[in-house]
């Protein structure tokens, strides 16, 4: 994948004035651009058949029709044809505001007068350069992200009753475009379930675009989902395609739905009802087709008697709603899981011939594990990074046998579970709270709510 870079950058200039390439040719030559000057459209279609290109600079006008502007517009529509992404900026004498939208429409990138001001001209090109860039770098992560989900979507292990009913569930409904709400404590795995809808949908071949509710703030939160144009707010230097739009034939997860406010539970509402948004600071109404699937651990059926969630917002997001089981609740999976973790561990870490013995399985499907999946994710990491020999004990894995006081936690509510595990992040991270955040797998939105709920000090 080549990348933006003025000294290697190729600019076609096409003009049927000799004039008008040799000044062209002298100015990009002088700021670092390489340039190709062709007379007619016929040659420039010619030359795209053979050559690389970054940017085409082409005029409107030529010998066989000096103002309607047909050629060039027809040289857009043939540029387009071969490169969908190629940057096209196109000159004219004879300048208007119709012709200006009518050379967009075709397909066209920007537009400039003649005779052209140098330093316009100039920020014309490298702002269409770095854009075409940015749309690769977004084109790349999207094919990666596409691989990444299918191989994903590929493991999912459910050998417990408890989630062989949920299994069931999901083959009969993952091929519909309906919104699917999934419910569960932390780190049962709902994103890991989201994927595998995905890859078993027939939206496999678009893109699955995560979204972390709970770590937006309000004011990030339009320029998040919808995108934002050029200058909608004081940073916003270039215009950036929102979540929406880049889920676009695929599908949207909106993970921690219940920690969006009551404002933007409305915008959000409207544009899943119509599938119609306007990016910040434009007019103009973009449509995307996405199939949605949200996540909570929060109780919304609550949180609605509450006032705290739209009602209608509920139903549109829970067609159908997957409740995932803890892992306490699904001991039956543990060895699965935990062998599926080492192998992704070994090949991270490096230690291929590493293997979990008998004692370590026992004492992990003794665990009450109030973290859930993400809990004997990190428990392997610190085991596999600790570990001496080939073999991960009991020892090994730090934790305690909790054969004899399982109970104390089953003694205890979710409040005060949540408590602990709170305070424990935070004694680990140091009171750092990005980090003790990351550690429970929320935003520090959310983690801040909850400190200032149970009126616990960093």
């Amino acid at each position: 994948m080549r990348y933006f870079s003025m000294q290697n950058s190729k600019i076609l200039i096409v003009d049927d004035n000799e004039d008008v390439l040799k000044a062209l040719s002298a100015l990009l030559s002088t700021h670092g651009f390489t340039q190709t000057c062709l007379k007619s459209p016929k040659s420039a279609l010619n030359y795209f058949d053979t050559a690389h290109v970054d940017l085409a600079l082409i005029d409107l006008n030529y010998s066989r029709d000096t103002t309607s502007g047909r050629e060039g517009l027809n040289l857009i529509s043939e540029i387009r044809n071969r490169d969908r992404l190629i940057p096209i900026v196109v000159m004219t004498a004879f300048g208007s505001i119709d012709l200006a939208i009518e050379v967009i429409k075709s397909g066209a990138n920007d537009f400039i007068e003649k005779p052209w001001d140098n330093n316009r001209l100039l920020n014309i090109l490298k702002t269409q350069l770095s854009l075409r860039d940015s749309k690769q770098r977004e084109n790349s992560w999207l094919d990666e992200n596409k691989r990444q989900i299918q191989s994903d979507s590929s493991v999912y292990l459910a050998r417990s009753p408890a989630m062989q009913k949920i299994m069931t569930v999901v083959e009969k409904i993952a091929k519909s475009d309906a919104n699917i709400l999934i419910t569960g404590e932390h780190g049962t795995g709902k994103s890991q379930l989201a994927k595998l809808i995905h890859g078993r949908s027939t939206r496999v071949n678009g893109p699955f675009i995560n979204v972390n509710i709970g770590s937006l703030s309000d004011p990030l939160f339009e320029s998040e989902l919808f995108g934002h144009v050029k200058g909608a707010y004081t940073d916003a230097q270039q215009s950036r395609d929102g979540r929406f739009k880049l889920a676009h034939g695929g599908t949207l997860f909106l993970d921690e739905i219940g920690n969006l406010g009551l404002d933007l539970q409305a915008k959000l509402l409207r544009t899943i009802e119509s599938g119609e948004f306007e990016p910040m600071g434009s007019s103009v109404t973009e449509r995307s087709d996405i199939r949605l699937i949200s996540a909570t651990n929060a109780d919304l059926n609550a949180m609605t008697a509450e006032g705290k969630f739209r009602q209608d917002l509920q139903f549109r997001l829970n067609t159908f709603e997957l409740k995932l089981p803890p892992l306490r609740d699904r001991l039956e999976d543990v060895p699965d899981l935990a062998r599926h973790f080492l192998d992704r561990l070994k090949t991270r870490y490096h230690k291929p011939d590493l293997t979990l013995g008998p004692e370590a399985i026992k004492l992990l499907k003794k665990h009450p594990w109030p973290g859930n999946v993400r809990e004997l994710d990190h428990i392997l990491q610190r085991a596999v990074l600790l570990v001496q020999g080939a073999e991960i004990t009991a020892e090994d894995l730090q934790i305690e046998d909790t054969t004899s006081n399982t109970g104390s936690w089953l003694d205890q509510t979710f409040e005060e579970v949540e408590i602990q595990l709170i305070r424990h992040a935070l004694a680990h991270s140091h009171g750092n709270i990005k980090k003790a955040a990351e550690k429970l797998g929320i935003g520090r939105n959310a983690l801040y709510r909850r400190m200032e709920k149970y009126h616990i000090s960093s």
